[in-house]
């Protein structure tokens, strides 16, 4: 069982920055919940969504393969995706595990908790919601585009972000997560498509701004073609503080270790480059800036290290990663 007294983290997103955080904070003596976002359209999630009306898995099923404590094959297996046959190619096994647990339950959010047990998950896992939502964007030219896949084929300014239906209710125990944490962490990800939807709900942006315990942000290291072009860490934070109001964010934690230049060429080609490190700028948002060297190097692609960011944010409720 874990102890009451353990120090309470929840970490916020979606994308391929939420479980890399998470694969690093298992391993400390935390109490962990994720909150992940349901608003994904393409691929297999978006097949399961439209064929059966549920949430999307997908970001679902990377965070349950994070939380894991199962063997290595077993997690493997959740991940599969099948490359051939009638029906089945595309589909991540995980996704269909999820589509079926859901059928069988009746409800996504008990079908991840069966799930979750099945695979020995650390710590609590919580859509953004039970029920099917749809991610619109409001481009600078006024026009509105419906869809999370295709929100940055559109190519253009983003304004803001926001969820269908108005009506969408966050579970009760992700508010009540964000509100009693000792630390809410906000992942890295696509801003605009993966995490900015979590945080655009009413019931979770009144809880952020609330919060109990302080709110960091872990800010991306490469801007994403379609969606943050240009974009600075100011820029960043800037849209997340737009998008749910002031007194939202606490601290930032930002990259301040130079890119290589063959990692910055192979990133041009996808019209990508470092997030560009505008302390001053940052300053006058009055957040506390965090500056580490956080990057995995061995990768040919650009991530955040799990071990240097889980260190850092221990660091933060006072778990010193040595012991």
């Amino acid at each position: 069982m874990e102890s009451n007294n353990q120090k309470k983290v929840t970490v916020i997103g979606g994308g391929t920055g939420m479980p890399v955080l998470l694969r690093g904070l298992k391993h400390y003596p935390i109490d962990l919940a994720a909150i992940v976002t349901v608003a994904d359209d393409g691929g297999s999630s978006g097949r399961l969504r439209a064929d059966m009306s549920m949430p999307a898995p997908g970001d679902i099923r990377n965070v349950i393969a994070a939380l894991a404590e199962v063997e290595p094959m077993m997690e493997e297996l959740f991940q599969h995706r099948f490359t051939n046959g009638d029906g089945l190619v595309g589909h991540s096994m995980g996704n269909l595990f999820l589509a079926a647990m859901t059928a069988v339950t009746g409800d996504f959010y008990t079908g991840i908790k069966e799930i979750a047990r099945v695979f020995k998950v650390k710590g609590k896992i919580y859509p953004i919601a039970n029920q099917n939502l749809f991610l619109h964007a409001e481009m600078l030219d006024g026009e509105i585009i419906v869809g999370e896949s295709k929100i940055p084929l559109a190519n253009k300014q983003i304004k803001r972000v926001f969820v269908e239906p108005k009506s969408v209710v966050p579970l009760p125990e992700a508010i009540t997560a964000v509100r009693e944490s000792d630390l809410v962490v906000i992942s890295p990800g696509s801003l605009y498509t993966s995490t900015l939807p979590n945080l655009v709900v009413p019931e979770i942006a009144n809880a952020l701004r609330e919060a109990k315990g302080k709110v960091v942000y872990v800010c991306n290291v490469m801007t994403q073609a379609g969606e943050t072009a240009g974009y600075t860490a100011t820029d960043h934070a800037q849209a997340i503080i737009d998008h749910v109001g002031e007194g939202c964010l606490d601290k930032i934690i930002v990259h301040n270790k130079e890119i290589t230049k063959a990692v910055k060429q192979k990133y041009a080609k996808e019209n990508a480059e470092p997030v560009e490190y505008d302390r001053e700028r940052l300053e006058q948002l009055g957040l506390e800036i965090i500056e580490r060297d956080i990057i995995d190097e061995q990768q040919q692609f650009l991530r955040h290290d799990t071990k240097k960011v889980a260190e850092v944010l221990c660091s933060l409720i006072g778990i010193d990663p040595k012991e």
